[in-house]
């Protein structure tokens, strides 16, 4: 058994701002007892341009925003699970869309750039286009060992392509995440319904932390970030009306994951349509 925390916020486009919140969701999670915290999706900022968007970027290397996550993951000797923006690769009028797994010791790990984009024009809600300003990744990374198990990286509409999470599964995952910062419609039409069905499909554990709140005039995030264990029940819920940034914990069964799948095994007729 191991203990992991959920964090929610409402990052701005201050990234000295969004590292104080961050330093207190790592305090409440070390207060906790927890072996690793996950952060939302653009924790380190959330502009209200594409054109902000790209002039606030920096490399990890150089950002004010992952270095004092560093330090704080040395101090505490607690891995950070957290979503950043990166200066882009193949265009640099863009960024890449990034989660980090920073170790215990405060080393960068793991990076995995987000595949999907979030291109919408939703009636009555928000009209986002996220390609105009980000890169979009290439590949899905296989699952990493972590003191948790094997976890495997995937971020906010990445969760409607259930493809990724059962190429996820194929390669070894036990924990698939999903950082976010989902819309309030789309948050509630389908956030809990894809989150369950992702851990039901894989028999995995879910870690989905979430922006929340009003993080400028034009952008209001869904919040309820969560954990979901592998036959689908929802172990954690921060739900929408955090006033400061908040955890919620819980804690990684690996007898349930092994029963579950023991128990009710996926075997996938390949024979009939192609492995994923």
């Amino acid at each position: 058994m191991a203990l992991v925390a959920v964090g929610q916020l409402t990052s701005t486009a201050s990234m000295a701002h969004n590292l104080r919140q961050c330093q207190v969701l790592v305090t409440k999670a070390v207060r906790a007892g927890a072996r690793v915290l996950f952060l939302p999706e653009a924790a380190d900022y959330i502009a209200a341009s594409s054109e902000e968007t790209v002039a606030l970027v920096k490399p990890a290397s150089e950002s004010e925003f992952v270095l004092g996550l560093r330090e704080e993951a040395r101090r505490f000797s607690l891995a950070i699970h957290v979503g950043v923006h990166e200066p882009g690769l193949l265009d640099a009028r863009k960024v890449r869309n990034t989660v980090l797994w920073i170790d215990e010791s405060g080393d960068i790990a793991q990076r995995y750039q987000k595949i999907h984009l979030f291109d919408v024009d939703i009636k009555g809600g928000p009209v986002l286009k996220e390609s105009n300003s980000v890169e979009p990744g290439s590949q899905i990374l296989p699952p990493f060992d972590t003191s948790l198990g094997k976890v495997a990286s995937a971020i906010c509409f990445d969760l409607r392509f259930p493809e990724i999470s059962i190429a996820l599964r194929r390669q070894g995952a036990d924990i698939i995440t999903f950082p976010s910062a989902f819309t309030v419609p789309t948050g509630k039409a389908h956030w809990e319904t894809l989150l369950r069905a992702r851990a039901i499909e894989t028999q995995s554990y879910v870690i989905a932390a979430a922006q929340v709140g009003k993080h400028n005039e034009k952008r209001v995030s869904y919040g309820h970030s969560m954990i979901v264990d592998p036959w689908g029940v929802v172990l954690a819920d921060l739900g929408d009306q955090n006033t400061e940034p908040e955890i919620a914990t819980a804690e990684i069964d690996h007898e349930l994951l092994s029963r579950i799948r023991r128990e009710v095994p996926l075997a996938r007729r390949t024979d009939i349509y192609p492995e994923v």
